[in-house]
């Protein structure tokens, strides 16, 4: 799942109803126990005329069935054994009733040769490299909530032509966390810096995908002199130049909810970050958390495995980490540093994205100085997964007229 600072209010509305249901069917089922019991003690009583627990006067009085408004005791066992069941088997129900396979399922892809990078902050960044160690290279950026395994599509398809460095944000996947817990725009961008750093003098073309995205942008403005000499082009996808609450398809609502809800949510988060990563666990397991992926990043042509791919990483992801992370992008805004890239730009969008909507990816393609626009249709937040093919194929073909690959 993907992580912009609108995504926090979800998070804790599916993490709260997972945990509302997982008690509710606790309490029916305790209640369906209680009149079971009760109902025990009333069979003895009829054959020995003694109560076998406690005194009548203390026991509470039977529910009777027959009467209107009350609820029969096999009525507490089916909603409490429901709720219970969904929460724990929501997700396993799903995905017998998905009927959506892909041959080509993404899967984590981990043959590559492997770099650690010791960073000034204490954290160390997790890099693998694949393809030709002399091809043309490449340099992946993902988005926020998931890690490098998000390019397997796109290493498979452009492995053969292109070097491709992949590489685990801080705190995400194999990199470990700062130190400082310093998680902003910035310190990331040195941070792709020092990977750049691995490509050696040769030439390079960065690959963002959403936060990946904005730290291209970032790193654009605080090394601008790399910038159309070793950085070749870069390609921005589904992504945006400014604080992504404002780029939002409900932007008026989330602009009017960043400073009473979304930042102390955030916050909050943060402090209770093992709270929340046990209800992101339940809303894994309860199905709620694909259900919400499916309608943030996916279009409807997904496949059970792409959407549970990309749901999976809730149970891998530090909740402290991705709420700091999020408040790096509220105080973020490239929207200056856009006219003065002098590299070429190939800018992805997705036409139903909402998370960063297509018109913030035509307003970059017309600031920029030489952007070109290609718009994934049908397709969200995770076009680059769900339309791998043709995604692949115009990275490839804007790679190699940079790179000559």
């Amino acid at each position: 799942m993907f992580f912009t600072p609108v995504n926090i209010l979800g998070m804790w509305v599916r993490g709260m109803s997972s945990v509302a249901a997982l008690g509710t069917g606790v309490y029916l089922l305790r209640q369906w126990r209680h009149h079971w019991v009760h109902e025990e003690d009333r069979r003895v009583r009829r054959l020995t005329g003694r109560y076998r627990a406690s005194p009548p006067e203390v026991r509470p009085a039977r529910v009777d069935v027959r009467r209107p408004g009350r609820i029969p005791e096999t009525s507490y066992l089916i909603g409490g054994l429901g709720l219970v069941l969904l929460t724990f088997a929501g997700k396993a129900l799903g995905a017998s009733l998905w009927r959506r396979r892909a041959a080509d399922e993404p899967r984590a892809v981990r043959a590559g040769r492997v770099q650690c990078l010791p960073r000034p902050d204490g954290s160390a960044l997790h890099v693998e490299t694949y393809g030709p160690p002399d091809a043309p290279a490449l340099i992946l950026t993902h988005g926020w909530g998931v890690d490098r395994t998000e390019w397997s599509s796109l290493t498979r398809g452009l492995a053969d032509r292109f070097q491709l460095i992949t590489w685990d944000l801080p705190g995400l996947g194999r990199s470990t966390r700062s130190a400082n817990q310093d998680y902003s725009l910035e310190k990331m961008a040195r941070d792709m810096a020092a990977v750049v750093a691995v490509a050696g003098e040769r030439s390079v073309v960065l690959v963002g995908h959403s936060i990946g995205g904005m730290i291209i942008l970032t790193f654009c403005r605080l090394f601008p002199e790399l910038v159309g000499r070793q950085v070749r082009g870069l390609v921005l996808v589904h992504t945006t130049y400014t604080n992504p609450v404002r780029t939002t398809a409900k932007r008026g609502l989330y602009t009017a909810l960043q400073k009473p809800v979304l930042e102390p949510l955030l916050h909050l988060t943060v402090w209770l970050s093992p709270l929340v990563w046990l209800m992101n666990c339940l809303s894994y397991f309860n199905g709620s958390a694909h259900v919400s992926t499916a309608r943030q990043s996916f279009a409807g042509a997904e496949s059970w495995g792409q959407l549970d791919f990309v749901a999976r990483f809730l149970l891998r992801d530090s909740p402290a980490v991705l709420a700091r992370g999020m408040l790096g992008m509220l105080r973020y805004d490239a929207a200056v540093t856009l006219g003065k890239i002098g590299a070429p730009v190939l800018v992805v969008s997705g036409d139903r994205d909402p998370l960063t909507a297509p018109d913030a990816s035509e307003r970059m393609r017309a600031a920029l100085p030489a952007a070109h626009l290609v718009t994934l249709a049908p397709a969200k937040h995770q076009g680059l997964l769900e339309r791998h093919g043709e995604f692949s194929d115009a990275v490839g073909r804007f790679c190699a007229a940079c790179l000559g690959g």
